[in-house]
């Protein structure tokens, strides 16, 4: 059985050895990018969630949350950033596990306050977290989301500017902020038979050069996936066991 361990740091908080292994991690999947750049990202950003594996760090995600004023109503946005976890390490759902109980805590701190996901993805495999959490979002392949799509507009022209195009939801950077190396990015003929795949790829046909596609989910209880709504509930403890 394998025993992760999760953290929620500041990227103030740091070691200089953590800020070398999650960057060298990150750079050794992403290429178009470098050094400099993540770390520039990463100091941008609230929280970093650390996973852990033989007290090693082999996986993270960062975020950020930011309030606005939509439509005349106070609102919450947590903007995903850059999420990396080592091949041998791809099954597991510390990362996942933990991640859903960071939102249930933000959440808590304005319940009345509406909570949004904004997340940008450059490949398929990020795609995918979306209908492992939520029961829509917007593009969904099947589900008609197409509300939420003025909101997922405002934000990224907010964040992004002139590097959103609007017509396609893609941010289309004019200079490389990084894309995912050519034996990670491709699908495998298995995961072409997922609709999911298939739909990230006719929306975002250059993800090969980084482009992002922007997307956007309701982060509230009645859009929870069942599973995800029990651990939410559950407060599963911080260090968890999965099969090997």
């Amino acid at each position: 059985m394998r025993k992760y361990q999760t953290e929620i740091k500041s990227p103030l908080d740091l070691k200089s050895s953590e800020l070398r292994t999650i960057a060298g991690l990150y750079l050794d999947y992403y290429a178009g990018t470098d050094r400099t750049r993540f770390l520039g990202d990463l100091w941008k950003k609230r929280e970093v969630l650390l996973v852990k594996h033989n007290d090693r760090i082999v996986g993270f995600s960062t975020l950020q949350i930011y309030p606005y004023q939509w439509r005349g109503e106070s609102i919450r946005v947590v903007y995903s950033g850059d999420t990396v976890v080592e091949r041998e390490h791809w099954g597991q759902q510390a990362l996942a596990f933990r991640w859903v109980q960071r939102i249930t805590e933000i959440k808590q701190e304005c319940p009345d306050m509406p909570l949004y996901w904004f997340v940008i993805i450059k490949g398929h495999r990020t795609y995918k977290y979306l209908p492992a959490f939520g029961k829509s979002f917007y593009p969904h392949w099947s589900i008609d989301r197409s509300d939420l799509k003025p909101l997922a507009d405002y934000l990224a022209v907010d964040l992004f500017g002139d590097d959103y195009n609007p017509a396609t939801g893609i941010i289309e950077f004019d200079r490389s902020h990084g894309y995912l190396k050519m034996e990670i990015a491709e699908p495998s003929k298995e995961e072409l038979q997922k609709p999911s795949v298939r739909f990230f790829l006719e929306k975002n046909p250059n993800y090969r050069i980084g482009h992002e596609l922007v997307c956007l989910c309701e982060l509230e209880q009645a859009n929870m996936k069942s599973f995800t709504r029990r651990l939410a509930k559950k407060n599963q403890c911080n260090e968890l066991v999965e099969p090997a």
